[in-house]
């Protein structure tokens, strides 16, 4: 369900500028013009006022996350509709616009509740960021990387069985992420494809040669880089070696600095360039909260500690992260030194190519959705616009 953009139950034409609008590619003085929920035009800064005029501060496209479990206490997985309202109005405040809820690997009840419960939501209307669709992560994994995981759900990709996730999901799932060395004959991958439904590899311990061929039968991106793969040699490239070298395929990749070396992250973007890298949070339910005991992820324990790190609960495994696009942005220039353009085109316009939506999001464009992301010097959110509507601050 699209939200209106109405007050009053009258359409609102809303006039924004900057010194610094991101425009093809680099900042320019520019006047927004948003009407209907789209930018209507973009004009020059000195042509007339604004209703708000912002100086200095940085106006970008919003921000896409194709890659989150959960915040604030709820975690797609528990199928509530009040806990996915309440995260979907609170992602703004990070600068997301538009977001996949992410699944964790569960038996199929579970997973077809939750579904149901995201096509619901967006069917019956909330406020906040847009909720594209869904991210089915798993359960066609691999055991030996499963990562977080859990283990007892993982099961042999079948297309018979995501028909009835994708049934349960009113058509929503958009995104799946995959072991493709799992998936015989690709069968899963192909159908996937054909349906519009992008195929990303992860979990996965596919060969450098058995990735390549899953790029041939209709795989175009690849699940959180360096996290639950095949890592690299020199001799034996891996997944991650796949994902250098294949520079048409896309790569989520979670920037916090714990998940992966700053170098490693800088070495990533170097060799995606400005089209192919995707920034994701992987959060999980304890993001926006205290650090601690008595979290979970998948029905199993989790802990957070001081600096934010999630792990299941008496283990060194990395389960999903508390990690804030916006801090996401921030990390990735000031101390993974990535290009800024590099990193902006990571969090906006590369996902929405991925998914297929870049007619209408990923970039400040007249005729475009009226995502926008006004950024202060520390990366801090000063406002946030979903379709045309401001949104309010905590």
């Amino acid at each position: 369900m699209v939200q209106a953009d109405r007050e009053g139950g009258v359409f609102v034409t809303r006039v924004i500028k900057s010194r610094r609008v991101w425009l093809a590619g680099q900042f320019m003085p520019a006047r927004i013009v948003i009407s209907e929920g789209k930018i209507e035009q973009v004009l020059s800064y000195h042509t007339g006022a604004a209703d708000e005029d912002y100086g200095d501060r940085r106006i970008l496209p919003g921000f896409i996350d194709i890659h989150t479990h959960g915040a604030y206490g709820f975690d797609t997985n528990d199928g509530e509709p009040e806990g996915l309202k309440a995260w979907a109005r609170r992602l703004p405040e990070e600068g997301v616009t538009s977001f996949l809820p992410t699944t964790v690997t569960s038996l199929l009840p579970v997973l077809k509740k939750a579904l149901a419960n995201v096509a619901s939501v967006a069917e019956t209307g909330y406020e906040g960021a847009e909720i594209l669709g869904v991210h089915l992560e798993g359960p066609y994994l691999n055991m030996e990387y499963k990562g977080a995981q859990p283990p007892e759900a993982v099961a042999k990709a079948s297309v018979e069985e995501f028909q009835a996730y994708q049934t349960a999901a009113g058509g929503m799932i958009r995104y799946i992420t995959l072991a493709p060395e799992h998936d015989e004959d690709y069968a899963l991958t192909k159908y996937c494809r054909r349906t519009g439904v992008v195929v990303s590899m992860g979990h996965s311990s596919a060969s450098f040669e058995q990735a390549v061929m899953a790029v041939a039968n209709g795989v175009t991106s690849m699940t959180h880089v360096y996290n639950g793969m095949t890592g690299y040699h020199h001799r034996k490239p891996g997944l991650v070696g796949a994902a250098f070298r294949l520079r048409e395929l896309y790569g989520e990749l979670i920037a916090d600095g714990f998940h992966s070396h700053l170098a490693a992250i800088n070495a990533f973007f170097h060799e995606k360039e400005r089209g192919r890298g995707i920034l994701i949070t992987d959060s999980m339910r304890a993001k926006g909260l205290p650090p601690g005991d008595g979290y979970s992820l998948g029905g199993h324990p989790v802990t957070v500690d001081e600096q934010g790190v999630a792990r299941l609960t008496g283990t060194d495994t990395i389960a999903g992260s508390t990690l804030r696009m916006n801090e996401g942005l921030r990390i990735l220039v000031e101390e993974a030194l990535v290009p800024f353009d590099t990193a902006v085109n990571a969090c906006t316009v590369n996902p929405a190519e991925c998914l297929g939506i870049d007619n209408r999001k990923g970039k400040l464009c007249a005729g475009y959705d009226a995502d926008i992301v006004v950024l202060n010097e520390d990366y801090s959110v000063e406002a946030a616009f979903c379709r045309g509507r401001k949104q309010s601050r905590k």
